[in-house]
């Protein structure tokens, strides 16, 4: 039997808030154990909540940036469950009068486009965090309970898991972009919950569906994904039944665990918060934010395409987050060539960030220097290979790369006489080469480029050093 899977993510985003949702702690990552927390996120007997309006104007920029209508009244409400890192015994949530409802967003797999559709999106609070030690003892920090986040969750419109990573990508893109999030997916800014079920082809009934929860890399719920449905084809076909349970996802071994029975809305007891009043949402306000929204990744995307007549593969990368279209755009605009721009960027910059483990916002080469530099290129001035060498120069040292270039004495040499006399020095020591050139083996040209070049030490203009060798190669 051939099944179908089925798959719906929950996505739970961190906002990039300086305090929490509910009181003034800040949010910051890495503090000592149970130093970033108050009477209110710990808990304590008559501490009453104070909602941060943040995080109400975060989450209306992001249901507007997924195509989501924005609910003029929202409720905040209690999800009754007990677990050690859960202070309150309950967390803060909304359930049946979220603040986003049915949304959108068009993913690429291939050349296939599909529309994924968003159910709602709804404000919570974040869990504290257990801490294991070595000695088989556990710890509760509570710096992360309060902090806010947005639950994302999707209709159970994907099929397979390269799609589901590609929807992940698209809305990690997005909330980025919108400066909502940091993205930071090792620290938990934006991890998953996958609902995974199969069902045989041609069925339009759904199976029973597993959660796998709290996955934080694209590369892991890839992996998460296809061994769960292999595990629930397998486990049908001989005979088993999958049961509704939430499991975790080893990466070391690439196999989803049972955690435990999967709970339904009921057994949380939602109820509405009564310390906290509903959120009106005036059309004013909506406007407000939606006013402040930047340009976001799609309609950058197309506008790269028209106005800086880019192929579909250089806009696709650069847009691919906010710091480097910025930096791209930068750099295109003082240069006034694109094309260039966009090639340095892709190529030795990308490297040279790889390299180091930097981010494009940290590159110590910034958009002028690099533009600079392709002016040189433009103009003659200095050949793409002695460009790489100024690049690497501007990496370590700094400096702006005219002035180096005037230093090192790396000026491109167009003076036909110098290049004239390389080239004989070259093809006379080289009579075999030059006798299979004129006899039709084209590809020794290159030979006879790349020597003239190296005699150069890289300085020849290659244009010049192209001419003369055809004349004199010519006989």
């Amino acid at each position: 039997m051939k099944f179908q899977p089925v798959i719906g993510l929950e996505v739970h985003v961190q906002l990039k808030t300086d305090s929490k949702i509910f009181c003034g702690c800040s949010t910051r990552f890495g503090a000592e154990p149970n130093l970033n927390t108050c009477p209110v996120c710990l808990a304590l007997p008559g501490a009453l909540p104070v909602l941060n309006q943040k995080v109400v104007e975060f989450a209306i920029m992001a249901g507007l940036a997924t195509n989501c209508s924005i609910s003029p009244t929202n409720i905040f409400a209690r999800k009754n469950y007990f677990y050690p890192d859960l202070p309150k015994g309950y967390q803060i949530s909304q359930f049946d009068l979220p603040i986003c409802l049915t949304g959108h967003l068009d993913i690429a797999v291939g050349d296939q486009t599909k529309r994924i559709g968003i159910t709602r999106i709804h404000m919570e609070e974040d869990a504290g965090k257990l801490v294991h030690g070595q000695d088989g003892g556990s710890g509760v920090d509570l710096n992360r309970a309060g902090t806010p986040l947005l639950e994302v969750v999707s209709e159970p419109d994907m099929r397979t898991a390269d799609e589901a990573v590609a929807y992940l990508k698209k809305l990690y893109q997005i909330v980025t972009y919108l400066g909502i999030c940091d993205g930071n997916m090792e620290e938990g800014s934006f991890r998953c919950d996958a609902n995974i079920s199969v069902m045989p082809v041609g069925s339009d009934t759904f199976g029973t569906r597993a959660e796998i929860k709290n996955v934080n890399s694209f590369k892991f719920v890839k992996a998460a994904i296809e061994y769960e449905i292999a595990r629930q084809c397998e486990l049908i076909e001989d005979g088993g039944t999958v049961v509704q349970e939430t499991r975790l996802f080893d990466p070391n071994k690439g196999v989803t665990r049972s955690m435990r029975g999967k709970e339904e809305a009921h057994d949380y007891r939602y109820f509405p918060d009564p310390d906290l009043v509903p959120v009106v949402i005036s059309d004013d306000w909506i406007n407000r934010v939606k006013s402040d929204l930047p340009e976001l990744p799609e309609t950058k995307f197309n506008r790269f395409l028209t106005e800086y007549s880019l192929p579909e593969y250089d806009a696709d990368v650069l847009t691919s987050s906010r710091p480097l279209a910025d930096y791209f755009e930068q750099c295109a605009q003082a240069c006034n060539n694109a094309k260039s721009a966009a090639n340095w960027i892709m190529g030795e910059l990308t490297r040279a960030l790889n390299d180091n483990g930097i981010a494009v916002e940290e590159s110590p080469v910034s958009p002028a220097q690099l533009a600079g530099l392709i002016k040189l290129i433009d103009g003659g001035t200095i050949s793409g290979t002695i460009a790489k060498k100024v690049f690497e120069e501007i990496w370590k040292n700094g400096g702006e790369a005219a002035a180096i270039v005037e230093q090192q004495g790396l000026a491109q040499v167009s003076d036909t006489g110098a290049i004239e006399a390389a080239i004989d020095q070259i093809m006379a020591a080289n009579m075999g080469q030059v006798e299979e050139y004129r006899g039709g083996k084209d590809k020794v040209f290159g030979f006879f480029v790349g020597q003239v070049m190296k005699a150069m030490k890289g300085k020849a203009n290659p244009a010049v050093v192209n001419d003369l060798l055809k004349q004199k190669l010519a006989g």
